[in-house]
């Protein structure tokens, strides 16, 4: 996990305090200038937010998942969410977590016991919650032998 990770979220949650979250198809709305988390994600490492986002979901994930920064900030944010990642048979027989689609979807799905899906300001706050954590893992110091 890259130290840079916390401020790669921090700056995601920017970005969707400036330009609104995006619950909808695809992962950017052209309209309104919202951004799903992942592309928020995306746009903090990279400062841009490719056409595709827009057209193409596919590509926009594989742009995503394609970016080692990006990943690492989606992955911490999988880790501090209250719900496993979903799984992706990659060949028959192994399957591999989908931290973009955990992510992605938890952002805008009702909780089983819940009456909503998450506001704005509380995908800022678990932005930030996994930004902390990520200092805090990095900052531990290293464990020499006694």
């Amino acid at each position: 996990m890259s130290s840079s990770t916390g401020t790669i979220l921090r700056t995601a949650a920017q970005i969707l305090h400036e330009f609104g979250l995006h619950t909808g198809q695809q992962f950017a709305d052209n309209d309104t200038g919202r951004l799903d988390v992942c592309a928020a994600i995306y746009r903090a490492v990279t400062g841009s937010t490719p056409n595709c986002f827009l057209t193409d979901e596919d590509m926009a994930s594989t742009l995503i998942g394609s970016n080692p920064d990006v990943g690492d900030a989606i992955r911490m944010v999988s880790a501090v969410l209250p719900t496993p990642p979903c799984t992706t048979e990659v060949v028959p027989g192994y399957e591999v977590p989908d931290f973009v689609e955990h992510v992605s979807n938890w952002a805008c799905t009702t909780p089983i016991f819940g009456d909503r899906t998450p506001t704005t300001a509380e995908v800022i706050g678990v932005l930030l919650r996994a930004a902390d954590t990520a200092d805090n893992l990095t900052a531990a110091p290293a464990r020499t032998a006694a």
